[in-house]
């Protein structure tokens, strides 16, 4: 996103243990960590602006412009603490939500737990209507079937209503009357309608997602009108933006409207700071790895791009096992995240196994270390123990640890349990959740038939540089950078992110009969409700546009992404669209299948201003580091021991310094293990660059 004229710019992420604040004055980043107000995160925001401001020089009104990114919405879910939420549907559509795709995702377990629907059943209200799969009407709404659900929805107080009739996606006007009357009859009631939240065939994901927006909305909009109104009673004058879960971001009217897609909107900041970081390194692959307090998350990047994704799981019960949360049909950034931060809890189970998270301590009480009433040792505790961590400096000294405690809680959970002491207790953790992490980025790269091996490791978030070269190691990673600021990443990736909607919309046509009036309409009606969205945030001159057909081979299962030009589609853009399928399906499954017809079901049209990133040459010559600040005992995985590496303050290093493995690199918000088989080097921009020892 381009810089708005006349003041900073300020981003803010709340994490399940810290609020990271990040404010960017000119070309400076100043940048700090508060602990998170689980139960009002508005008050952790507003402490940490409190604090940051005044240290950068700069007043409420001299900031133009403030983002922001939150786990509210995914953690309402998760923890159930939504609105009361009715679901109505098409008569005979009611257990939808519940039969969900009829399939068993752990088909050996008897006793197998599905995903409890947001909507229960007894609010899962049928009405007297039908569309067939065209939109066409097969029978015309009842309304007097919608009236008398009134009574019902007002007899057991619901909140917010999700509407998701039977093919919606094809014709929104059953859906829209339906919330036109209750609007009428319930003035105060949410209502969200599966026509413009998710437009789009598969019944099951449409109901799930329209639900998830329901039961989040009230809870979302009060948090965000109420952050607003803070921050102007503050001072600040700029807009506010929300990050989006794909990658853009939008206004608060439009989170309000469709909060769901906040659902993974830190974690997208984080990705959008690697891929910047890739692009000004001129790094074509990328694996993205951010370590916060709560857990850690895996991207791959190529050619300066995350890779994108129409649906997300939340809130699964199984772990990571696909199928077992509630599905999200919504543009996200494809990622793997894992219960592996800073706050993760270990122990030892019954075959005395070490186990690590994905519980996690959060800010309250926080790992034992925090000295907050935690007792269960965590990854944090294990590396305080390590000597990863100084306890007086961590998290730029907002947070004073007490490393006995540390000690005492690895001794007495993992060391009494397996005979050992604290130290080789708390290597056991980290090897653990290193080899956990390094395990869940070599699935997720496989099942994407990618090479780990040739890509450049990005490291952020408060914990990742601590563990980057160990997770390097073991995924045979030979280059790791740590950028400006890794400790608030995401907040960052936030400021490099650009104002952006996407548009999704299922119309079914096929290539033996294209329907290429009738999409060209379709395709510009898009493209004027997306520029409606974005030109508030962005001059109309600087806007891009993406469109994308999604495919399939008649009688597939599932389709592929295929890039549509930004024009009206004439013949001979319609058999370029085929060539076009043909060559992305050859690339993914080695072959195309002849004399089979061709269908879309999906249009998805993106709006953005520019994300510009150039290459900086990094042509600095080599100078001599300075010498140490001082000498910290580290623990050695590879002597299992402790030995003494030096200690070097990353605002005392200048571009071009080398500094040789092992050593620690310390900063206000993060600290850099540079592992013993890995040298250091500043890159012309100020990253830490490290490569392998050859």
């Amino acid at each position: 996103m381009t810089q708005p004229a006349g003041g900073a710019r300020l981003a803010v992420d709340i994490g399940g243990t810290f609020t990271d604040l990040a404010l960017e004055v000119g070309d400076q980043i100043h940048a700090s960590k508060v602990l998170t107000t689980t139960t009002a995160p508005e008050e952790g925001v507003m402490r940490g602006i409190r604090e940051l401001l005044p240290s950068a020089g700069v007043a409420p009104g001299d900031v133009s412009l403030i983002i922001h990114g939150t786990t509210l919405a995914t953690n309402a879910i998760i923890e159930r603490k939504g609105a009361k939420t009715a679901l109505i549907v098409t008569k005979g559509f009611r257990d939808a939500v519940e039969m969900a795709y009829e399939n068993r995702f752990e088909q050996y377990d008897i006793n197998v737990e599905k995903p409890i629907p947001l909507a229960p059943r007894y609010l899962r209200l049928p009405v007297t209507e039908r569309l067939d799969a065209n939109g066409e009407v097969l029978l015309d709404l009842d309304e007097a079937s919608v009236e008398a659900l009134v009574p019902e929805i007002e007899r057991h107080g619901v909140e917010s209503l999700a509407i998701g009739l039977i093919h919606s996606y094809a014709n929104p006007a059953h859906e829209a009357r339906v919330a036109e009357i209750l609007r009428a009859k319930l003035p105060d009631l949410w209502i969200s309608s599966s026509s413009e939240v998710c437009p789009e065939i598969r019944e099951y994901e449409r109901h799930s997602t329209v639900s998830a927006n329901a039961y989040v909305q009230p809870l979302m909009a009060r948090y965000l009108r109420k952050l607003e109104s803070g921050l102007q009673a503050e001072g600040f004058g700029g807009p506010l933006f929300l990050m989006m879960s794909g990658g853009g971001l939008c206004t608060v009217d439009t989170a309000v409207d469709a909060p769901i897609r906040l659902v993974e909107s830190g974690p997208a900041g984080g990705a959008i700071l690697a891929s910047h970081v890739a692009r000004e390194c001129g790094l074509d692959a990328v694996l993205s790895y951010d370590m916060g307090g709560t857990t850690a998350k895996i991207c791959l990047i190529d050619d300066g791009q995350p890779q994108a994704s129409r649906t997300f799981e939340v809130d699964r019960i199984y772990r990571f096992t696909k199928g077992s949360g509630l599905p999200l049909r919504i543009p996200v950034i494809e990622m793997v995240e894992i219960g592996a931060g800073g706050g993760s809890i270990a122990h030892v189970d019954a075959m005395r196994r070490i186990t690590v998270g994905p519980e996690s301590a959060g800010a309250e009480p926080g790992p034992a270390c925090y000295d907050r009433g935690g007792e269960r040792p965590t990854v944090t505790d294990a590396d305080v123990v390590l000597g990863r961590i100084d306890p007086v400096g961590f998290a730029g000294g907002s947070v004073s640890l007490a490393p006995e405690k540390s000690q005492a809680a690895l001794g007495a959970v993992v060391g009494e349990a397996l005979n050992i002491d604290p130290s080789l207790a708390a290597f056991g953790v980290s090897e653990v959740v290193d080899e956990n992490m390094a395990n869940a980025a070599r699935v997720h790269a496989v099942e994407r038939g990618k090479d780990l091996t040739s890509r450049a490791m990005v490291a952020f978030g408060g914990a990742a540089p601590l563990h980057a070269t160990r997770l390097a190691e073991k995924l045979g990673i030979d280059t790791v950078v740590v950028p400006t600021g890794a400790g608030v990443g995401s907040a960052i990736g936030f400021l490099r992110a650009p104002v952006a909607y996407e548009v999704v919309r299922s119309r079914y046509t096929r290539f033996g009969d294209f329907d290429r009036e009738g999409i060209n309409v379709l395709l510009e009606e898009m493209q004027r409700e997306a520029r409606d969205i974005v030109h508030l945030g962005a001059p109309e001159a600087e806007l891009t546009e993406t469109r994308i057909a999604y495919m399939r081979y008649i009688g597939q299962g599932h389709e592929i992404d295929v890039i549509v030009p930004n024009r009206a589609l004439s013949d001979s853009d319609v058999a370029a669209l085929k060539a076009g399928f043909d060559e992305r399906y050859e690339a993914l499954y080695g072959r195309i299948i002849p004399n089979l017809d061709v269908e879309v079901l999906t249009w998805a049209v993106t709006v953005a201003s520019p994300a510009a990133a150039s290459p900086v040459a990094d042509n600095v010559a080599a100078v001599e580091a300075p010498a140490p600040d001082g000498m910290r005992r580290v623990f050695d995985p590879a002597r299992t021991d402790f030995i003494e590496v030096p200690v070097h303050a990353r605002a005392g290093l200048a571009p071009g310094m080398i500094i040789p493995g092992p050593c620690v690199i310390a900063e206000d918000q993060t600290t850099t293990i540079v592992g013993a088989g890995y040298d250091a080097r500043l890159d012309g921009m100020g990253y830490i660059r490290m490569e392998r020892k050859r």
